[in-house]
C-alpha cells in the first residue's frame, strides 16, 4: 500500500485516488472557479473579448471560435480542455475533478452534465467523505443533446451523437447515435 502522507489531496485527486474535497487548497480552487463562472455569467452577449478572457483563465485550454452560453458550472475549470468550434448551451455542468476533454466542433445542448467526479457506492465508505474521479474524453464532431449526462470514465468517439436526456455510462463508439438510460446505440450516424 502506498504511503499517502506526503501527497497533497490535490495530487491524490489528479491521480484518481480517494481524496478529501474539504482540503483548504481544493476549497480555494473551487472558490476561484465560482468567482470566474459568476463573472462570466455577468457578461453581456456583446462582450466577446471579455468572455474569451474569462474562459482562458477558467479552463485549462481553449480552441478558436468557441462559445459558451452562461451560466456554466464547473468544479475547478483548469481540468477542462475544449477544442476549436466548441459550443455549450446554457446551464452546462462540468464536474472536472479529473480531466474533461472535448475535441473540435463539439456541441452541448442545454443542461448537459459531464461528470468526472465519483463517490463510493458503499455507504460506510461514502461516510468517510472521500471522493475520487475518472477522466472523460469527448472526440471531434460530437453532439450531446440537452439534459444528457456523461458519467465518469467514459469516452465518446468522433462523430457520435448523444440523444437528449441520455445517460452515458459506457464508452460510445465513433459515428453512432446513442440514447436512453443507460445510453445504447440506436443507429449508425449518417
Amino acid at each position: 500500500m502506498t504511503d499517502d502522507s506526503d501527497r497533497t489531496e490535490k495530487a491524490k485527486m489528479l491521480a484518481g485516488d480517494p481524496y478529501d474535497a474539504s482540503d483548504p487548497e481544493l476549497v480555494a480552487e473551487r472558490e476561484r472557479a465560482r468567482r470566474l463562472t459568476r463573472a462570466y455569467g455577468e457578461t453581456t452577449e456583446t462582450e466577446h473579448d471579455r468572455r474569451r478572457e474569462l474562459l482562458s483563465e477558467l479552463f485549462g485550454s481553449i480552441g478558436e471560435g468557441i462559445e459558451v452560453e452562461p451560466p456554466i458550472h464547473c468544479d475547478y475549470g483548469w481540468n477542462v480542455h475544449v477544442g476549436d468550434g466548441f459550443y455549450a448551451n446554457v446551464d452546462c455542468v462540468l464536474l472536472d475533478v479529473r480531466e474533461i476533454t472535448f475535441g473540435d466542433r463539439c456541441l452541448l445542448g442545454p443542461d448537459v452534465g459531464v461528470y468526472a467526479a465519483t463517490h463510493p457506492v458503499e455507504a460506510a465508505e461514502r461516510a468517510t467523505g472521500l471522493e475520487a474521479g475518472e477522466p472523460v474524453s469527448v472526440g471531434d464532431d460530437v453532439w450531446i443533446g440537452g439534459g444528457a449526462i456523461v458519467t465518469p470514465g467514459t469516452t465518446i468517439g468522433d462523430g457520435a451523437s448523444v440523444a437528449a436526456g441520455a445517460v452515458v455510462v459506457d464508452d460510445v463508439p465513433p459515428d453512432v447515435v446513442v440514447g436512453g438510460n443507460p445510453a445504447r446505440v440506436i443507429r449508425e450516424a449518417e
